[in-house]
């Protein structure tokens, strides 16, 4: 798809993206150091690059530890196909010093060497599984981690953000950018 997706959604700067588009990607560049590939694509809708930005700080605002947050995204990411997605929390799990096990796990697709953690990524396929719908077992071995059903809402707004933002990449073919290629 990279081609025809590239003739559909080529990279946008501040200068080129439309009006509403242009502060959220300042601020992306400035948080990030650079423009990712990824937000350059999302702000042909504004809409679209300022609903993820504004998901992405709730559920960053949640009760949940940072590396919590990040096995939901990569369980999203993995499981969605998003190379660019995966790469770019790779990254971000290893600035947060996270065992290189956990994370070649997560990027496989496999269990996590981690109990509580490997309850997260049952949980967040258990809630994709079923729409939400998440059998009583399942939320029952999540909870049984120290986890609240507080938690069990924040890891499905986690689903919304992550999903919104697979797909997003997945359709305009977002590319894993030079910084981020370490971690692909």
């Amino acid at each position: 798809m990279s081609g025809i997706a590239t003739q559909h959604f080529p990279d946008l700067t501040p200068e080129t993206a439309p009006a509403a588009s242009r502060r959220s990607l300042e601020g992306v560049a400035h948080h990030l150091g650079y423009l990712p590939s990824a937000a350059a694509r999302l702000a042909q809708s504004p809409q679209l690059l300022d609903g993820f930005l504004k998901l992405t700080a709730l559920f960053d605002a949640t009760e949940l530890d940072p590396v919590v947050r990040e096995t939901v995204v990569l369980t999203i990411a993995t499981r969605n196909g998003c190379h660019v997605c995966v790469a770019m929390h790779t990254a971000q799990l290893s600035r947060l010093a996270a065992d290189p096990d956990l994370i070649a796990a997560l990027r496989a697709q496999q269990p996590l060497p981690d109990a509580r953690l490997e309850a997260v990524r049952r949980f967040v396929h258990s809630a994709l599984d079923h729409t939400g719908a998440v059998p009583e077992p399942d939320l029952a071995a999540f909870l049984a981690h120290g986890f609240t059903p507080r938690n069990a809402l924040e890891i499905v707004l986690g689903i919304g953000a992550y999903t919104l933002s697979t797909f997003a990449n997945r359709l305009t073919d977002a590319p894993v950018d030079p910084q981020l290629a370490p971690y692909a």
